[in-house]
């Protein structure tokens, strides 16, 4: 990790920028997969798997024998830490559903506002280096309390042609029956377009590979929603004096273990705990299995030593991170500065690993940056937003005249018109 202390302000906006790679060179290829997928369907995704998976698959849809016995394939303290996690997930999404309030903005002008369930969704959920049937629960479970009629699965299949049972043990918890054997950018065509075994849906979900997120950012142009603008995982450290160096050390590696264009940021006041940090990145470093990933990730990562709390909080909402970490002794007093960030741990025994698993928040974040102006997921990605209104005779003799005139000023007549129609018959009656 570069040490870099007391950096001067005019050097931030540089110091905020990620270690993005050049997507553009992917999109030759990845759009002539969206053509094989779009002109032969099934067969396309069959041989993709062959070619990119290394399999033979006999069959794109998981079987229902295939889920019902993930059961017996996983140990008991998974499948209780699996159900534990829904639980937790399911409570907090629950609250998120917003009742019905209708407004009489005047006499006789009601409106509301009501959430309906996207009807189709698409979850892309990774089975590659790890998979992610933490992510399976952040997006099903949110989908299930929505509402939405067909949920889609796509993840890749290992060398045997089978999907994780933990993935299919999730998916069996969700109520998720429909499981495509389908990867990459093939599995995003897939859910944009259709195959015949593969519904398409208006919005998909889910975190990927570079192949993933340029393939759904190329379908999101074709009129296909997403759910954000992903990309490498990230996490930010603010800490000082009170802060637990190894807690912190482990907290950089959480997120720094996902991949090597996984970024991690720390900001102290204190050249001591900096100090402390590195080595503890070291010892912590050397006897991690994914240690390769790790260590590329911390050499695109950087420990800065600024002066005080409130610049280290200054520096966050410019770098506007996907996960922050407040390893302060008075982070409360900080909460209504947080402008920028997809989620908040508070304290020192508040690890990030909380969220990405079983505390209930949500896991699925925006990231490089785009913090500043997007939500993680949530039950609203899941949903949307119908406006309702219902004006009675009375009501339209009180707003009419205030639409006429406004109308009338853009030049609108017809607009104009279709009230002025209607007082007309309201005043002969």
């Amino acid at each position: 990790m570069q040490r870099i202390e007391y950096p001067a302000q005019e050097t931030w906006a540089e110091l905020v920028k990620r270690p993005t790679k050049n997507y553009e060179d992917l999109e030759a290829g990845i759009q002539s997969t969206f053509k094989l997928v779009q002109q032969k369907g099934d067969t396309a995704l069959l041989e993709l798997a062959e070619k990119f998976d290394k399999v033979n698959l006999t069959d794109l849809l998981a079987s229902e024998d295939e889920i019902n016995s993930s059961d017996t394939k996983l140990p008991d303290e998974l499948k209780e830490a699996i159900r534990q996690a829904y639980s937790n997930i399911k409570k907090l999404h629950e609250q998120q559903a917003e009742p019905i309030k209708q407004v009489e903005t005047m006499t006789g002008v009601t409106c509301w506002r009501k959430s309906v369930a996207i009807d189709k969704v698409g979850l892309y959920i990774p089975g590659g280096t790890a998979p992610l049937f933490s992510t399976l629960l952040m997006l099903g479970v949110p989908a299930r309390i929505a509402g939405c009629r067909e949920i889609v699965l796509c993840t890749p299949p290992n060398k045997e042609g089978s999907v994780h049972p933990a993935i299919l043990y999730t998916a069996s918890l969700l109520g998720i029956t429909k499981i495509v054997k389908a990867g990459g950018a093939q599995a995003v065509a897939a859910l944009a377009y259709g195959t015949e075994s593969v519904p398409a849906v208006s919005k998909i979900f889910g975190p990927g590979n570079q192949y993933v997120t340029v393939a759904k950012q190329m379908v999101s142009k074709a009129g296909v929603a997403i759910d954000l603008p992903a990309g490498p995982s990230e996490v930010l450290v603010m800490a000082d004096d009170t802060a637990h160096p190894a807690f912190v050390a482990a907290d950089l590696l959480s997120q720094a273990e996902h991949g090597a264009d996984s970024q991690v940021v720390l900001l102290t006041n204190s050249a001591k705990l900096l100090e402390a940090v590195t080595q503890e990145l070291q010892a912590q470093l050397e006897v991690l299995p994914r240690k390769e990933f790790a260590a590329k990730a911390l050499d695109n990562s950087v420990g800065l030593l600024l002066k005080d709390v409130e610049e280290m909080l200054q520096f966050s909402n410019l770098y506007a991170p996907e996960h922050l970490i407040l390893s302060v002794a008075d982070f409360e007093s900080l909460l209504d500065g947080i402008t920028n960030a997809g989620s908040v741990f508070l304290g020192n025994y508040s690890p990030e690993s909380a969220g990405d698993y079983a505390s209930g928040t949500n896991h699925t974040l925006p990231t490089n940056g785009f913090a500043r102006a997007y939500s993680g997921v949530s039950l609203d990605s899941f949903v949307k937003k119908i406006t309702f209104q219902h004006i009675t005779p009375a009501g339209l003799q009180n707003i009419g005249k205030t639409i006429e005139i406004m109308a009338a000023a853009e030049g609108l007549d017809a607009h104009k018109n279709a009230v002025s129609i209607r007082l007309k018959e309201v005043q002969n009656v």
